[in-house]
Order: structure tokens, then C-alpha cells, then sequence
């Protein structure tokens, strides 16, 4: 995160400290909350497009461009339309991870059938460390979660030791993703530089949204990316902000009005997203 050094007058920097501890947080979090509802800012929100049932069943035409997209936030994943590609969102950027293992910077006109994208202002960091699988990754990140009810934004960066990542090719129109996911192509990295973007979302999200951690990878070279379906590591540095305002955009397009979305998916979600 960027840094900013500024002198404050004495008066000010007491009334800064009382109202901190008033509100049992720090000087740092109290002026930059200040700041961002100064100027308009969504700090701590989620913005959710679409919904991960709609995919399931098989609705992912253009809902948002990406231009669209990152006036809520610099720091997401999702999807291009028509399942092309993986997005991964990272300082203001987006990038599409391609069947074909290539990746290419998303234009603001690509469109996005759903994707869950913040302003990243992580409120803890540090580092995890002997990571030798996803699960391991998974139970690393849990030490950096309070709360099991509210969503996180999570951003890895580091040496990868080994990433397995998979890339959803475009299916015919309407095919569940459950099959497409079939028909997905896998790659291994070894020995990469990167970042993971992830979202954690808690249990009772699981019909709106990916239930647990969702992670994307993208390579400090912007060359090689997807999602992600293992890893290994010995240290990664990490950032973390909880997300305690949820918003989501409900497409208004035929197929989604019509799309059955009152099954229970979870399971059918799990499969895609984990890759099993």
C-alpha cells in the first residue's frame, strides 16, 4: 500500500488519538476512513456482479465491461464473457488468462458475466510459510481471518515452488459449467514469481458465491496465470482486509430471468472450482 507522510499539528494529532481510541482503532485506519468518505471511496465493500448459480446454469454473456468494473475497485477476480478466460485483478489492472496459456490485459469494452472485485486497503499483513499444498494454503490464510461471517480480500505474493492452475475454455452458449469445466486446460508452473489474488467468502454465501477461498494467480511477468488449483511455497508475503459491505449487481438480461437457479449448486460449484 502506498505510504503518504504528512505533519500534523499537536491539537490535531489529540483529537486524531481520542477518537481512535474512542473507536478502539488505530490513527492510520481513523484518517484513512476519513479520507475515503471524503472523497467517495467504498473502503471494506465487496462488489459482487452476477452470481456464481447464474454460472452454474450456464448464464455468462456480457453483464459489465471492465471499464465498469474498476470504478469499484482495483483488486478482484472473475470471468470474460462467454467463460473465455480466467480475470485476475491486481492494482488496477485486469488480465485475462487464455485457454491457450496465454495472458493479455483486458480492454475496458471486454465484457464480464461475473466477477467480485474491492479497493484492497489490507488491516493485516505478514507473511505464511511451508506451504505444500492448497489445503495448506487454505489453513495459513485462516490464521489472518477474525471472523467467519463477513468476506476477506486476500493478496500472496512471493516464490512459488510449484502453482497448478486451470483455464476454463469457451463452451457452447448455455452449457452448464460444471461441463465446461470438463473441457478446462491445466498448467504447472514451477519455480514463479507471482501474486494470488483471492476472496474468501463465509458459508451462507455459498448460493451467491464461491464458499471458502477462490484464488487466481497471476505471474510477476503478467505471462502465465489461471486458477488455482494447487500450490507449494516455502514463504509468501501476505495482505489482508476483511470486507464488512457486500454489494451485489443482478444481471436483468432474458437468460438470467429465466435461468432455474433454485437448485442447490454448492456441490455442483465445488466441483468446478476445485477441479474434482
Amino acid at each position: 500500500m502506498a505510504r503518504t507522510t504528512i505533519h500534523l499539528p499537536i491539537s490535531l494529532q489529540r483529537r486524531l488519538d481520542d477518537e481512535a481510541a474512542r473507536r478502539s482503532i488505530s490513527r492510520e485506519w481513523l484518517i484513512l476512513s476519513i479520507l475515503a468518505e471524503h472523497v467517495d471511496l467504498n473502503v471494506h465493500t465487496v462488489f459482487q456482479v452476477s452470481t456464481s448459480g447464474a454460472l452454474v446454469a450456464g448464464v455468462y454473456d456480457k453483464e459489465v465491461t471492465v471499464g465498469t468494473l474498476l470504478e469499484h475497485g482495483d483488486f478482484g477476480l472473475g470471468t470474460f464473457a462467454g467463460l473465455d478466460g480466467e480475470m485476475v485483478v491486481l492494482d488496477g489492472r485486469v488480465y485475462q488468462a487464455h485457454g491457450s496459456g496465454k495472458v493479455t490485459e483486458a480492454t475496458g469494452e471486454a465484457g464480464a458475466p461475473f466477477a467480485v472485485i474491492t479497493h484492497f486497503t489490507p488491516d493485516r499483513s505478514g507473511n505464511v510459510t511451508d506451504i505444500g499444498s492448497f489445503g495448506d494454503l487454505e489453513a495459513r490464510c485462516d490464521g489472518f481471518r477474525a471472523s467467519d461471517n463477513i468476506f476477506y480480500a486476500l493478496r500472496l505474493h512471493g516464490r512459488f515452488a510449484h502453482i497448478k492452475t486451470r483455464v476454463v475454455n469457451p463452451p457452447a452458449p448455455g452449457t452448464a459449467l460444471t461441463e465446461a469445466a470438463k473441457s478446462q486446460s491445466e498448467f504447472e508452473f514451477d519455480d514463479v514469481t507471482g501474486t494470488l489474488v483471492g476472496i474468501w467468502s463465509p458459508v451462507f454465501a455459498s448460493e451467491f458465491s464461491v464458499q471458502g477461498y477462490h484464488f487466481h494467480f497471476i505471474s510477476d511477468g503478467k505471462d502465465q496465470g489461471g486458477h488455482v488449483l494447487d500450490v507449494r511455497a516455502e514463504t509468501l508475503d501476505i495482505a489482508v482486509e476483511a470486507l464488512s459491505d457486500y454489494r451485489l449487481i443482478l444481471p436483468e438480461t432474458e437468460a438470467y430471468l429465466k435461468a432455474n437457479l433454485g437448485r442447490d449448486i454448492a456441490a455442483e460449484l465445488n466441483a468446478a472450482e476445485r477441479g474434482h
